[in-house]
């Protein structure tokens, strides 16, 4: 058996392969990014066809990188959640654009299914809120509205990204993990599997649908030609639930925020499946065994693609990085709140059509105090998430954070501040890789349990809160001021 583990990551805005050591240990990675279609205001699109090839690549790129597949013992795939692809069973291509889960194309229906009555039942069988958000809506409006997909009949196989690439690699076998399924909106989360009631209320035939399998295990094996050896698939899971595992959250209480495209806070709930009062999510974070392991989670849609935004289409900055050297140059934020709802607002307030908004401006406003104002949001829109969960019971004594955007210590620092808390980063920050890698080295029989792989998650570097507290008062005050004005308009 091989010595090393090949990890997917399918991301929103790349798609990459990993190479992990059984320590943990990252020995390289393959990234092509991924283009981005937004056919109309609210609609965004990926090419499916785009993603399974770009795929291939890396992760050809990286079996060779181990010196062949003969030292590849296993693969792990993680994706982003809840975007959802249609394909030919014969073939694996397929029949249309993917719609990402950004995508707010189904907000009517949704709000029509809210007013009707029916989201009351749809949270307590799925954990979830009635919101374009998930997949269920997005699969009946394709149903109704792409020809192609009707006209394809029996061949018609439906899933998200983990299970399309599954079906992809493995030449046909249709699965999906019991974490990406939970964000279909399609699962009942504290019973068997897919619900008939809520196949019914969004149009889905349960026959286009994957089975619902663990997160590690022997799903299948990759056709010999594409990487140059059968090799097993062994774990799967959604992005956030991936990036939980890695930070390794495996007590009741633990919590991590994921900073990449949006910002994602899960926490650990145990066995007991948490019901939300303040609008937070039940997802599952694992199932192993048959055996499932919830969480709470709070979903912010826009946060490292704010940064994007500003430097691609705003051009205040010209990479990333220099954020954080803007943000450190002003003393504060010169009075500049930027509520960053560029497309809606997701928890704890769900509102679908709420529009950005830079309140404060003033002939004093430079272009350091806007691009600060978008850092701070990250920490305003946490600080949010960690009254509803305080408020479900499931407040944060320290929270672990991770993504491409914690790179910046400026902001790392700020979440401190605002949230009164330590943070914790990973020196290795890329932990849904990792967690796919953990769950996939448990699957292969690497390990005998996935505390076991806890090692694999490497040092930490703390940040504690400074700020005085008058300081976080004001700042707190002044983005509820701007949320208000978001939220008024919407």
């Amino acid at each position: 058996m091989g010595a090393h583990i090949l990890v997917i990551d399918e991301g929103t805005t790349s798609t990459r392969a990993m190479l992990f050591r059984q320590d943990g240990t990252c020995i390289g990675t393959a990234q092509r990014p991924l283009t981005q279609y937004y056919p109309a205001p609210g609609l965004v699109e990926h090419d499916a066809a785009e993603i399974w090839t770009l795929t291939l690549e890396c992760a050809r790129e990286m079996v060779i990188a181990a010196g062949g597949a003969d030292n590849v013992a296993c693969i792990g795939i993680t994706n982003q959640r809840e975007t959802i692809v249609f394909w030919d069973k014969r073939t694996g291509e397929p029949l249309s654009r993917a719609i990402v889960w950004q995508d707010r194309r189904t907000a009517s229906l949704c709000a029509a299914l809210k007013e009707a009555g029916h989201e009351a039942v749809l949270q307590a069988k799925t954990g979830l809120l009635l919101d374009p958000y998930f997949s269920g809506s997005k699969i009946g409006w394709a149903l109704d509205n792409w020809p192609q997909l009707r006209d394809a009949g029996a061949n018609l196989a439906v899933g998200t990204v983990e299970s399309y690439l599954l079906y992809r690699l493995s030449g046909g076998a249709h699965l999906t993990d019991a974490t990406n399924a939970s964000r279909t909106a399609l699962m009942s989360i504290g019973s068997s599997g897919w619900d008939d009631g809520l196949l019914d209320l969004f149009g889905v035939p349960r026959k286009l649908l994957p089975e619902i399998v663990d997160c590690a295990g022997e799903f299948a094996s990759t056709l010999p030609e594409l990487l140059g050896r059968s090799i097993r698939i062994t774990g799967m899971a959604g992005d956030q639930q991936a990036a939980t595992i890695g930070q390794g959250c495996f007590t009741v209480g633990q919590a991590k925020s994921t900073y990449g495209t949006g910002a994602f806070v899960l926490a650990n709930t145990g066995k007991a499946l948490p019901q939300s009062r303040n609008r937070l999510l039940s997802t599952i974070l694992w199932q192993l065994d048959g055996e499932r392991t919830y969480a709470l989670e709070g979903s912010v849609f826009v946060a490292g693609s704010l940064i994007q935004w500003m430097r691609d289409e705003l051009c205040l900055i010209k990479t990333a990085a220099e954020s954080e050297a803007l943000a450190r140059s002003v003393a504060d934020n010169g009075g500049v709140y930027l509520v960053p709802a560029l497309s809606g607002l997701g928890a704890p307030h769900w509102q679908p059509n709420a529009r950005g908004l830079v309140d404060g401006l003033s002939f004093s406003t430079g272009k350091a105090h806007i691009v600060r104002a978008a850092l701070e949001a990250m920490a305003h829109q946490t600080h949010d998430l960690k009254a509803a969960f305080a408020a479900d019971g499931a407040d944060w004594g320290e929270l672990r954070i991770d993504g491409g955007m914690v790179a910046n210590d400026w902001m790392a620092q700020d979440l401190a501040d605002i949230l009164d808390i330590p943070v914790e980063r990973p020196r290795f920050a890329e932990t849904t890789a990792l967690g796919a890698a953990m769950l996939a080295a448990l699957g292969a029989g690497l390990v005998d349990r996935l505390e076991d792989a806890a090692g694999m998650r490497g040092s930490v570097e703390s940040f504690s809160p400074h700020m005085e507290g008058a300081v976080r008062s004001k700042r707190l005050g002044g983005w509820a001021s701007a949320m208000r004005r978001v939220l008024d308009a919407g």
